[in-house]
């Protein structure tokens, strides 16, 4: 069937009444056939249906409707009024939802639908959405005011489902709004009336009757009043009149600015309850009480029974807790007495008599037991610790005991005790500790240290002014024990020593009266294999530094030696190993400009060599430089010696490398030969070890396999009449008449002058010059071979296998006749066809005759 277009208008109408409005709606449309045309005065059918939801939706009413076009191709219908198919077009509840309109359309006018659309009601007629909705089509004006004298509920909604029944919402940012507001207008209200009631009438406990929440930092109910209650709760049974709850904030705030934030009474005289209960069951204080005037935190007073009273029944609490934040005392105990103290500690069981602790400082700056003298000029002991009983021999007079971490930045702070004489001049010592034992027990010391831990030290000296010159430690013996002995008897060390700064973190000396060694370290044990010395670093300084600061001293600064029949890999009088992906295993430097001896000089009395040198990854066996006029690598035999000065071998048959690779990027020649013999060759070249080409002593070249050059010709290097500037590879040259051995330019056609062409790349350069002389002023003249040539049309059309001759244009070639070529005229013959009007390059075989 012929393919219709349809270009489809839709335009939907209301006819609207006072009364009631007809269930119909206008369709219009605009009938095209294949090519565009308009198909006037014809019978057309279309089939609409009503979609719900989407373009594929469901289906809820179709008819069938048919019309004529007019003469404009415009056909007009009225949907609801054609013989229905499915559906009541009346029935349609047009609020529910979006709807679609689907035509299907026979321009014949049958029933055979070939032009199918669907387009969305994007507004439902006004009309029917009244209907629908059981009103006639009345309005709502906003802001809408009225003012009815009713007992009843003037607006009432009953929401039956989860949503809310009535919602104000307000987007404004001005200050004191509101979404929904409540005004009760009488100044003499009924008791109890409100602005706004909310009634819940659940009976669980998880109803609310007013919820107010605030998304910010505001309120989530604000109450104001003058004289009243701002919120007033109350409890008519067992209930809580005002609750107030905080997950992480504060559940109940009370402020004033003049009165009193809070009062709770009991007014009832037989009320035997508490005024105020407070409980927690977390670990933060019940009560906290703080004030920033001059004020008591606490006052308690009270007839005959206490002031304060606490109560604890647990081993860590406290009865009575003063905690001091400022500059005060937390609890003071005043006395005047002699012989009695202002605060006693008694202990009749096994706990303390006096116990101080500091809890929840942070600074570092609390103390838990502090005993001054000195005040006022007093005398006395700050603290004194005794032991009257002979037979405690368990127990220490005096325990310093902390599990703390002590202060890691500052070794002052932390200590479990600490001792200072805080005096410049003074001469005495913070701890001094003595024995007078003829035993020398372990632990029998003027000073025991102990480390139980996993970790710490026994002892620790530390001289902390950075200004200081004393030592952090000194041991000194008058005997003939040491000054000091270290032993570790696991895997630590005897002694570690590091510093900070630019000293030595060991440093050993013998004086100028002294016969003895700066150091010694041995090894004992015949089955350890450890290393005697180990010497590291992480720093870009010497491991190890060895010097003989003597100019005329004959003594290495190291020497390293061996005693092994064995040769395997490390064993080595010294060895030198670089474990990183840099670094060199060995490196001896010649420092001084001056000097003449060599960096590293390596003799051998036996069979081995001097010098093996192996590269197990991509890198060099050897690599060579000479940043001065020397040489990077220098082989010689002496005259008595034998041997070869070089040698170069691959014994790899899989590998493809060069055995010998000579780069340069300098102006110098890349590989220098210099024979200052009587006889023999520059250089011989073999294949299975048979010589197949050599360069004798006077340069000539022998090959047994001939030569093969790049090139595609033969030349010879020719001066030329005017500036080689002038001339381009291809011109055509003949002899000059005027200047020996010189040739130039053709000019004249079918000349018997001509000698060759300006070669491009000659496979064979020929020359009389010596060949360390410059010809960049010559040019290479191609005599045979197969040359890139000018030509041009002048003779005609070149084709492959013409003659080719001289023409009358400077340097270019033209196709020969030949009966007017005479010897001496071809240049050669054309390889390649030419019939351009200009002036171009073809290749021709050249060959003069």
């Amino acid at each position: 069937m012929k393919k219709i277009l349809l270009s489809l208008g839709i335009m939907l109408g209301l006819f609207l009444g006072h009364a009631q409005a007809p269930e119909k709606m206008s369709y219009q449309a605009i009938m095209r056939n294949g090519s565009g045309q308009l198909l006037i005065n014809q019978s057309i059918a279309v089939k609409v249906s009503v979609l719900q939801g989407s373009p594929a939706g469901t289906l809820v009413y179709s008819e069938r409707l048919t019309g004529n076009t007019n003469a404009n191709g415009l056909i007009s219908m009225e949907i609801g009024t054609g013989t229905v198919l499915s559906g009541t077009f009346s029935t349609i509840d047009w609020p529910t939802g979006n709807y679609y309109l689907k035509t299907e359309t026979d321009p014949a006018g049958g029933t055979n639908y070939t032009i199918t659309g669907t387009s969305q009601l994007l507004s439902v007629p006004y009309a029917m959405y009244a209907k629908s909705a059981g009103g006639t089509g009345g309005s709502f004006t906003i802001p809408y005011t009225n003012t009815i004298n009713n007992a009843s509920t003037l607006f009432s909604l009953i929401n039956d489902g989860d949503g809310t029944s009535v919602e104000g919402i307000n987007n404004t940012t001005t200050s004191s709004i509101a979404s929904v507001r409540g005004i009760v207008n009488n100044v003499a209200p009924g008791g109890f009336s409100s602005g706004v009631r909310g009634i819940n009438n659940g009976t669980g406990g998880l109803g609310v009757g007013v919820w107010g929440s605030q998304n910010g930092s505001g309120w989530g109910v604000y109450g104001v009043t003058p004289n009243g209650l701002g919120v007033y709760g109350n409890a008519s049974a067992n209930g809580t009149g005002v609750y107030a709850n905080s997950n992480t904030g504060t559940g109940l705030t009370a402020t004033s600015n003049n009165g009193i934030p809070a009062s709770i009474s009991i007014f009832n005289n037989a009320n035997n309850n508490n005024a105020l209960n407070v409980s927690s069951v977390g670990n933060g204080t019940v009560v906290n009480v703080t004030t920033t005037g001059n004020g008591a935190g606490v006052r308690s007073s009270t007839g005959a029974g206490f002031a304060l009273h606490g109560i604890t029944s647990a081993q860590t609490s406290a009865g009575i807790i003063g905690d001091n934040n400022g500059a005060g005392e937390a609890v003071v105990g005043r006395t005047t007495s002699d012989i009695a103290g202002a605060v006693v500690g008694r202990n009749d069981g096994g706990g303390y008599g006096v116990r101080g602790f500091v809890a929840t400082n942070t600074t570092g700056t609390a103390v838990g037991v502090l005993g001054q003298v000195g005040l006022n000029n007093s005398k006395g002991r700050a603290g004194r610790f005794e032991n009257f009983n002979a037979t405690n021999e368990i127990n220490n007079v005096f325990e310093v005991e902390t599990n703390g971490n002590g202060n890691i930045p500052d070794n002052t702070q932390g200590n479990a005790a600490s001792f200072l004489v805080d005096n410049t001049n003074s001469v005495g010592a913070a701890v001094r500790g003595e024995v007078n034992t003829i035993f020398g027990n372990f632990g029998a010391a003027g000073i025991f240290g102990v480390s139980s831990g996993t970790g710490g030290r026994a002892g620790l000296f530390y001289a902390s002014n950075p200004a200081g010159n004393g030592a952090a430690l000194i041991a000194l013996t008058d005997g003939n024990g040491n000054a000091i002995t270290a032993n570790a008897g696991k895997d630590g060390n005897g002694v570690e020593t590091n510093i900070d700064g630019a000293g030595n973190a060991l440093y050993a000396w013998v004086p100028t009266f002294s016969t003895g060694r700066a150091g010694r370290f041995n090894i004992f044990n015949d089955a350890n294999t450890s290393d005697v010395i180990t010497v590291t670093t992480v720093g870009n300084g010497t491991a190890g530094n060895f010097k003989v600061d003597k100019v005329t001293g004959t003594s290495p600064a190291v020497k390293g030696e061996v005693n092994s029949q064995f040769a395997n890999f490390g064993t080595a009088g010294i060895y030198g190993i670089s474990s990183g992906t840099g670094g060199y295993g060995g490196l001896f430097y010649s420092s001084n400009a001056g000097g003449s001896g060599p960096a590293l000089l390596a003799i051998t009395e036996g069979s081995g060599n001097g010098i093996t040198a192996n590269a197990g990854g991509t890198g060099d066996g050897v690599e060579a430089s000479c940043d001065g006029n020397g040489n990077a690598i220098s082989g010689f035999i002496p005259n008595f010696g034998t041997g070869k000065a070089g040698r170069f071998a691959n014994f790899n048959n899989a590998n493809g490398q060069p055995v010998v690779h000579v780069t340069t990027t300098g102006t110098g020649s890349t590989l220098l030969v210099n024979h200052q013999g009587p006889s023999g060759n520059l250089s011989v070249f073999q294949s299975a070890s048979v010589n197949v080409a050599r360069i004798d002593k006077t340069g000539k070249g022998f090959f047994n396999g001939g030569t093969q050059s790049s090139g595609a010709d033969v030349a010879e290097v020719f001066d030329v009449e005017g500036s080689i500037s002038e001339y381009e590879t291809g011109d055509i040259l003949v002899i000059s008449t005027d200047t020996d051995r010189t040739v130039e330019r053709s000019s004249k056609p079918y000349s018997t002058l001509v000698a060759g062409v300006y070669a491009t790349k000659p496979g064979v350069l020929l020359t009389e010059e010596h060949i360390d002389s410059d010809i960049s002023g010559k040019v290479p003249m191609g005599v045979i071979g197969v040359i890139p040539t000018k030509v041009c049309l002048e003779g005609g059309k070149i084709k492959r296998g013409d003659l080719l001759v001289t023409s009358s244009k400077s340097g270019t070639a033209m196709k020969a006749n030949p009966k007017k070529v005479k010897i001496g005229q071809v240049i050669g013959k054309a390889l390649q066809d030419y019939n351009q009007n200009e002036t171009g390059k073809i290749q021709i075989l050249v060959n003069i005759k």
